[in-house]
């Protein structure tokens, strides 16, 4: 393990620590009620996918995975003082689908207006850039030269970012991937140019993808939150503290540290 992700596992520590002693104050403490809105299940469910530093990320040979989402839902886990149950689903659309149906408690995911009518969110917590990250030997050499005839644009499938460029881009080819894995394969076996989403994730793929890069500019970005699914609005005002509270703490930012997360600003 080298020296910064040391720093970063310490931050993180000390950031966990001042919530814990935060969470012992009788203004954050829940009481049953509201921990039983919250945790319903006795657990406190959180929905992740894997690959991305906004949710979680698992290095090889490292036990102890990283993410924001998954960073900010054992803290909350141990604020409410309910055990924490990770929910690793394949990618985005069965974490939103998990939180609609009420199988999970909370997800980390974009606060767009559409998904709000299915879930209910907290504060933004961060706010990241929306890019391209292109193969070598891509056609695409900048932003300005997505959106042409012939150009195979990678999505994750039933995302945000692929509802939206299928409506935006109106000569590049838009061509779904099951998940990050899969669209990371894609871009290396030439079937796609570039692949679109968020560029902390982005930044993620390309670290294995050598002669990759990152294009300069952004399409669009992201309002990142905690999601819960609809019919706890009693346990909204406990949420709102703990994330104005984490965010006062430096807990998101510690988050946003150990996760490594690139192209990402805190939400103020």
């Amino acid at each position: 393990m080298d020296i910064h992700r040391v720093l970063m596992y310490s931050a993180f520590g000390v950031a966990v620590i001042c919530a814990g002693c935060a969470s012992n104050s009788p203004s954050s403490q829940p009481d049953a009620a509201v921990r039983e809105i919250l945790a319903p299940s006795g657990k406190l469910r959180v929905a992740l996918y894997p690959g991305t530093p906004t949710s979680i990320v698992t290095d090889a040979g490292d036990a102890n995975p990283r993410g924001v989402g998954y960073d900010l839902g054992r803290a909350l886990a141990q604020r409410l003082g309910v055990p924490f149950e990770p929910v690793v689903l394949p990618n985005n659309a069965e974490v939103l689908a998990a939180v609609k149906a009420g199988r999970v408690d909370f997800a980390f995911t974009n606060a767009t207006a559409e998904r709000m009518r299915d879930m209910d969110f907290s504060p933004i917590c961060l706010e990241i850039e929306l890019g391209y990250l292109v193969r070598p030997g891509s056609p695409v050499a900048a932003l300005a030269g997505v959106d042409r005839p012939g150009v195979r644009i990678g999505v994750t499938a039933n995302s945000s970012t692929g509802a939206k460029l299928t409506h935006d881009l109106t000569q590049a080819t838009v061509i779904p991937a099951a998940n990050i894995k899969a669209g990371a394969a894609m871009l290396a076996a030439g079937e796609i140019d570039a692949y679109a989403t968020n560029k902390p994730t982005l930044y993620e793929m390309g670290d294995h993808l050598p002669g990759s890069r990152v294009l300069d500019g952004r399409w669009g970005e992201e309002r990142m939150a905690l999601a819960m699914p609809k019919g706890r609005d009693a346990g909204m005002a406990y949420l709102r503290s703990f994330v104005e509270t984490a965010k006062a703490d430096g807990l998101v930012s510690a988050a946003i540290a150990r996760a490594g997360l690139r192209g990402a600003i805190e939400a103020r």
